[in-house]
């Protein structure tokens, strides 16, 4: 349903606060541009200083000039709260330091987007720096309810500090609760310790790993199995689940098959079917997939399923149905924002094309970004708005062509087994590595282990050395890696070019 990618280099995601230095101000769009280290200045509006960014920029003077005196803004005395209407040059000057939170990574071609308004998500509840306000969250129907968490928290909050209960918040007790509510203090304490050593584009407090905060937002009653690949994430998200939920800490597994982990559970596979241009619906049809700078477009089409329905209208609904569906997932899976066009197959009756917007209403429910659904227009098109926090998956993944550096053509693929062999034998020749292991396409996989007599099986007389072949469908049909024990690829030592022409 999601997918996510980290990038070990990957800074600016949105929770992270940094300590940014005023660039630039532009009146005109009632903004200004913030050096927070980022190639490409963040974008700061007035609308995102919050009403209290005066009181945030009086603390940070009285941080930086005695040093951090260890109050979490108990006693602290707030300034005036900013006119709405105001201009930003009336509350920042260029280079002014100023305390900013990343709302919106950057994206493309664009900066960071930040705002001043900080909050710290934990699990049941968020933090908000000077405001008094306790607020629950609306999809907590319960009149009860709500007042017993208002209530609750209202007595424990420290002063100056205001509290969002998020939804999951529901029906916990006193002790959670206030065990999450001393987390986020402490790290409001932490942050302001670093800020009083800080300097310009320095990182002041750090959103969590991303395997984290997801877990922190996604983990409920209906999880059973965590499976994690590396030691180290599998340590980290073992000892994050131990502190919020002790009892769910059995379900983290650390997975050692001989396989990589999203080959085995097949996700390798659907990856790469998924985030092509054109999407299989599960019961004929298909959807094209097309990005401009402006929007993204969908198109439905029915594909061969038009000949298994009786008539033309039932086909149509039959599969705008499955593509409801189906869109709604690839929104989340490619983390798809801004504005979606979507062309359904044409339907002529009324009750046919709303039951096609509940269908989608419903599906969209599930998913945590903002987003807004419109009816059919007349020519049959449905536009969708979904707020984007990330850079869209399909940014991610247009590289240059690993196999053909972006030339078109790659290497012809009858000799890449030729070519194998000719590595394998220098290494296990020259380089004399006991334990051979490599890491191939299934293809070439099964063209190296049919037969009683396999190639593999001539290669262990050949070199008296069982080679181990891994299945990795990630890699490209023309393409190998030769691996040690620890699963490292191993460098293949130049060729001497003479001794193979002699």
């Amino acid at each position: 349903m999601e997918l996510h990618v980290e990038s070990e280099d990957s800074k600016f995601k949105v929770g992270d606060i940094y300590l940014g230095s005023v660039k630039k101000i532009v009146n005109g769009l009632n903004a200004a541009f913030i050096d927070v280290g980022y190639e490409k200045d963040a974008f700061l509006h007035y609308q995102d200083l919050g009403p209290n960014i005066n009181s945030l920029n009086k603390l940070i003077k009285q941080v930086k000039n005695n040093g951090y005196s260890g109050q979490n803004l108990k006693g602290f005395e707030k300034a005036p709260e900013i006119d709405k209407l105001g201009k930003i040059s009336q509350v920042l000057s260029k280079n002014n330091q100023v305390l900013v939170q990343v709302v919106k990574e950057p994206i493309s071609t664009k900066g960071p987007r930040l705002s001043c308004e900080l909050s710290f998500a934990g699990r049941f509840l968020v933090l908000v720096p000077f405001t008094d306000s306790v607020s629950v969250s609306k999809k907590i129907r319960s009149a009860e309810e709500r007042k017993r968490l208002s209530r609750l928290i209202t007595s424990i909050k420290p002063a100056n500090f205001g509290v969002i209960i998020r939804t999951v918040a529901e029906g916990q007790s006193v002790t959670e609760l206030d065990k999450d509510l001393r987390s986020l203090v402490q790290t409001w304490e932490d942050g302001m310790k670093k800020l009083a050593k800080a300097k310009t584009r320095d990182k002041v407090i750090g959103e969590m790993g991303m395997a984290s905060s997801i877990i922190r937002d996604l983990l409920n009653e209906s999880f059973d199995a965590i499976t994690v690949e590396e030691e180290e994430v599998y340590d980290q998200i073992k000892g994050y689940i131990r502190s919020i939920a002790p009892e769910k800490e059995k379900i983290v597994k650390l997975y050692n098959g001989k396989a990589k982990l999203f080959e085995s559970f097949g996700i390798e596979k659907q990856i790469k079917s998924l985030f092509g241009q054109a999407v299989s619906l599960p019961q004929g049809g298909y959807l094209i997939i097309e990005h401009t700078e402006a929007l993204h477009v969908v198109d439905v089409n029915s594909g061969n399923k038009s000949n298994q329905e009786s008539d033309q209208e039932n086909t149509a609904l039959k599969t705008n149905l499955v593509a409801a569906k189906e869109i709604a997932r690839q929104l989340r899976l490619r983390d798809m924002g801004g504005i979606i066009v979507i062309d359904f197959i044409d339907m002529k009756k009324a009750d046919n094309k709303r039951a096609i917007y509940e269908a989608m209403k419903e599906e969209m429910k599930s998913d945590r970004s903002k987003n807004t659904v419109l009816p059919l227009s007349k020519f049959g098109l449905m536009q969708i708005t979904r707020q984007r926090v990330r850079p869209e998956m399909n940014i991610i993944t247009k590289e240059t062509c690993p196999s053909c550096n972006g030339t078109g053509k790659i290497q012809a693929s009858i000799l890449v087994a030729d070519k194998l062999e000719k590595d394998l034998d220098h290494i296990a020749v020259n380089q004399n590595t006991s334990r051979i292991k490599i890491g191939l396409h299934p293809y070439l996989h099964a063209y190296f282990t049919q037969g009683i007599i396999s190639r593999r099986v001539k290669w262990f007389f050949k070199y008296f050395k069982w080679v181990q072949l891994i299945r990795d469908s990630s890699l490209p049909v023309t393409e190998y890696r030769f691996l040690n024990d620890a699963g490292d690829t191993i460098e293949i030592s130049v060729i001497n070019e003479n001794s193979e022409s002699e």
